[in-house]
């Protein structure tokens, strides 16, 4: 094996231990001939896209395209990019493009999948995950394109139920961790939410998202923030109709004083919701910090 040949595989192995910008650095070191190849070109965007650097995925796609011609991994990760960027309309052209080329692709299947799902073409979405399912069941792409439609659909038990899917598959996977830290707090399990947010960033550190949500899911399960559980379970809109419901009824049956009573621990609950969280991300900063 010659050594841009090593150089390109310790880039694969990098990205797949979730090391993009050492990958990057790793395929900056090629030479020119190697560097303009589709490997190195593939391997490229997928570590941009890891990065979330979507504008140098859209330069580095294009770039790759203009000397290779058409290439369905390339046209994928452009139609991801301008997916991010809010360009839809080119985003489903290099899609449809790449799918043109490998259109049994899982991959690309749940990428415009996800751009359906974007643009609220659910049922379409859900026609192209069948698709990819049938393909590769427990490709981590279908998995993470199944629980985005369900989150988009607003149904908590199908998120739920496809994130423990996903984390009984690959239980080490960092996007399995994140997305059932996701479900979690969605359920109001904060404990859990904290956990698996915690693995997913000890299993990828750059990623920045899975940071923040391990911080926020760490205040949440808070002891003092426990009585706020139901408004991370249900809603504030489905808390307060609880609310207006109880009282509401107390007065209808008579009971004004309880009412009154329900109304007075109503208030002291909603100061309680913006006071508390407050409070407790600076203890629990200020302990971070010692």
């Amino acid at each position: 094996m010659t050594a841009p040949d090593l150089a390109l595989s310790r880039a694969a192995h990098l990205l797949e231990v979730n090391r993009a910008d050492a990958a990057l650095e790793e395929l900056a070191r090629l030479p020119a001939d190697v560097a303009l190849g589709a490997p190195a070109f593939r391997l490229r965007a997928a570590a941009l896209t890891d990065l979330d650097r979507w504008d140098d995925v859209v330069a580095t796609a294009r770039q790759g395209l203009a000397e290779l011609g058409p290439d369905a991994e390339l046209l994928g990760r452009l139609g991801l990019a301008l997916r991010h960027r809010g360009e839809y309309a080119p985003a489903e052209q290099a899609l449809l493009d790449g799918l043109a080329i490998a259109p049994e692709s899982p991959w690309l299947l749940c990428q415009y999948a996800d751009l359906c799902t974007a643009v609220g073409q659910t049922d379409k979405a859900e026609q192209l995950l069948a698709r990819a399912a049938a393909l590769a069941p427990e490709s981590p792409a279908v998995f993470a394109s199944r629980f985005q439609l369900a989150y988009t659909r607003g149904d908590d038990r199908a998120t739920e139920q496809i994130a423990r899917e996903f984390l009984g598959v690959w239980p080490e996977h960092p996007a399995a961790l994140a997305l059932h830290g996701l479900a979690a707090a969605q359920r109001g399990r904060m404990d859990a939410a904290h956990r698996s947010f915690g693995q997913a960033v000890a299993h990828d550190p750059a990623d920045v998202d899975a940071a923040n949500a391990a911080w926020e899911a760490r205040v949440l399960a808070h002891p003092l923030l426990l009585p706020l559980r139901p408004l991370h379970r249900w809603g504030m809109l489905r808390t307060w109709l609880v609310a207006v419901t109880v009282m509401v009824g107390l007065n209808l049956a008579g009971l004004d004083l309880l009412a009154g009573l329900a109304g007075l621990l109503w208030i002291a609950y909603c100061v309680y919701s913006w006071t508390a969280p407050a409070l407790v991300r600076r203890l629990v900063r200020g302990r971070w910090r010692s």
